[in-house]
């Protein structure tokens, strides 16, 4: 499949997709590093940027060996990590893998902004931000610098990470950004042992916040040892099983994606300016 060719507002990038929640917990991150994988096997030039400044995981769900750094490029330049095909880039790549970030919210902000701004990304089809939970500095900091083309909320069918779900996609609609998709995570849980399978976090919660605003149930992802096994050992499930099930949901996701962008580029609003008075 061909991304549309659509310029967005990072140099070397044709999209740009928020993969957010309103909520800590809910596999946004792990989502994020599949769905990135599985767009790269439909043919696209994929980059992950790591956008929790307090709380990087990707570095560690993609396979990055500790210490590893970007390449540096002219004066403030750096090359993206290349890791299973895709270029990332991420704070974890600048510090101690266990070094806190103890910054006060324009500090976390401003170093979101250079990540953006000094990697050089080459030739992307879609840039993947994988955002910290809330609605915060460095929500108002991606919609202020950059012009993202879309966001893709993350819950699952518990109500209360479709409360925080929901302040979600009020945000992104304040900022003028659409929201393509829900994706409901951890819809079922799937026993190892027996295969059984139970809906033990509530069901259909993910169809009913799609319905309610307006847009689409991309997909529903169950629970299994093997997606948290295979995030926390670098090797996402794409990755790592390419064929199976679970893989094929993300492909199916990663299709009625790029299908969305497609539809909306024809009239998507950028992100205005927002003008925020600090302290």
């Amino acid at each position: 499949m061909q991304a549309p060719a659509k310029a967005s507002g990072l140099s070397g990038v044709k999209y740009i997709i928020a993969i957010a929640s309103g909520k800590g917990g809910v596999g946004k991150s792990t989502t994020t590093a599949n769905l990135a994988l599985a767009l790269q096997a439909q043919g696209m030039k994929v980059g992950v940027l790591d956008a929790d400044i307090y709380g990087p995981s990707q570095g560690m769900m993609l396979g990055i060996p500790s210490g590893t750094r970007p390449q540096p490029v002219g004066d403030n330049g750096m090359k993206p990590v290349i890791v299973h095909g895709l270029q990332v880039m991420s704070i974890s790549l600048m510090i101690d893998e266990n070094t806190p970030m103890v910054w006060r919210g324009p500090m976390a902000s401003g170093a979101l902004q250079q990540l953006m701004t000094q990697t050089q990304w080459e030739n992307l089809d879609f840039l993947l931000i994988d955002m910290p939970p809330g609605t915060g500095d460095i929500q108002l900091t991606l919609a202020q610098k950059v012009a993202v083309d879309g966001a893709v909320i993350v819950t699952t069918p518990q109500d209360i990470a479709l409360l925080d779900a929901k302040r979600g996609i009020e945000m992104f609609r304040k900022v003028d950004i659409p929201v393509l998709g829900i994706v409901e995570n951890m819809s079922t849980h799937i026993c190892s042992q027996c295969g059984h399978e139970e809906h033990i976090f509530g069901a259909g919660g993910g169809e009913r916040i799609a319905r309610d605003y307006d847009t689409e149930l991309l997909g529903c992802l169950p629970l299994t040892l093997e997606i948290c096994q295979q995030a926390d050992s670098g090797n996402p499930t794409v990755a790592a099983d390419p064929d199976g099930a679970v893989s094929l949901i993300y492909a199916d996701i990663a299709k009625q994606l790029m299908s969305n962008v497609e539809r909306q580029s024809g009239g998507a609003a950028k992100a205005p300016q927002i003008n925020i008075v600090e302290d």
